[in-house]
């Protein structure tokens, strides 16, 4: 049974990743990493990231659940995709006129700890009951998903306090850049995409959710961007617990409309090999985190 899923269902990154929390704290991650100067110019140059606001977070969307839900081998397979286009690009500093590979292990550090940190403080703050021995083991078990992308599990932060640790380290060589300015007030009012055009009349509900990735930044990070007016972090709380529990009661049918056809046909996948090792997947993925669909120990 071991095989079954790179993470299984008793482990903490299930709780995270499976908390509908995840868009939100996909989109602040996105905000946050653009702090990165150099991080930010790697993806100014190497992605369509202003022709397709949503491609990059489908995209990573589709490497979070493949690294967590599918088996070992989809697992392995995006991990040698995802690192064999990184070797192949570069990134110019017009500043400095040197270029830099994106694959550099500092880039690669920075857009993990930016991501997952996101993942786990947006989901906590959002009602995720996790301890913090739990919330330990979210960022000790994240370190198997930095080594698909090319990191050595030892470099990455591996609890809450380490966590902490490297961003006080790193914070000093964070900017706002124009391009990183630029990127904020992107995701916060999107271009959509030319197939998209259709839903531009429902583009200004799309603000709220913006400024609501937006406002669960560090306030570190908030006042770096100064780009929407401070709000009382009550108020932010509770939107964002409200959002969590709107999204979580949607169907998981529904639900996984939002990912690209390739991402919902491994998840359909990982329901049929974990319903083949005992697990009752009745009520989908998301059931799984109540214990009592688990097969029975061993």
């Amino acid at each position: 049974m071991e095989d079954i899923v790179v993470q299984p269902p008793q482990n903490a990154t299930w709780q995270v990743h499976l908390d509908r929390t995840m868009w939100v704290g996909g989109v602040r991650g996105l905000m946050l990493q653009a702090l990165h100067p150099l991080a930010m110019l790697g993806v100014w140059q190497n992605s369509g990231f202003q022709d397709d606001p949503f491609g990059r977070l489908r995209r990573t969307a589709d490497f979070v659940g493949r690294v967590t839900f599918g088996s070992p081998e989809e697992a392995d397979e995006i991990g040698r995709r995802v690192r064999g286009i990184h070797r192949a690009l570069r990134i110019h500093d017009p500043a400095t006129g040197r270029t830099h590979r994106v694959d550099d292990p500092e880039l690669l550090l920075w857009v993990h700890c930016a991501e997952v940190s996101s993942y786990l403080e947006v989901a906590r703050r959002g009602g995720l009951g996790l301890t913090e021995r739990q919330a330990d083991r979210y960022l000790r078990e994240q370190r198997k998903s930095a080594t698909y992308v090319g990191l050595h599990p030892e470099d990455v932060p591996g609890s809450c306090a380490e966590m902490d640790a490297y961003f006080k380290q790193v914070r000093p060589s964070l900017r706002v850049t124009p391009e990183a300015a630029e990127t904020v007030r992107f995701l916060l009012w999107p271009r959509l995409p030319r197939e998209s055009r259709l839903l531009s009349a429902g583009k200004p509900a799309y603000f709220p959710f913006g400024a609501l990735c937006y406002y669960t930044l560090p306030g570190w990070a908030r006042r770096m961007y100064r780009t929407l007016p401070e709000v009382p972090e009550a108020a932010v709380t509770a939107a964002l617990r409200a959002f969590r529990l709107g999204l979580n009661a949607l169907p998981e049918p529904v639900h996984d409309r939002a990912f690209d056809p390739a991402t919902r046909r491994m998840l359909r996948h990982s329901r049929e090999r974990l319903r083949a090792a005992g697990y009752d997947v009745r009520k989908g993925l998301k059931g799984l985190t109540d214990p009592r669909r688990w097969p029975p120990a061993a």
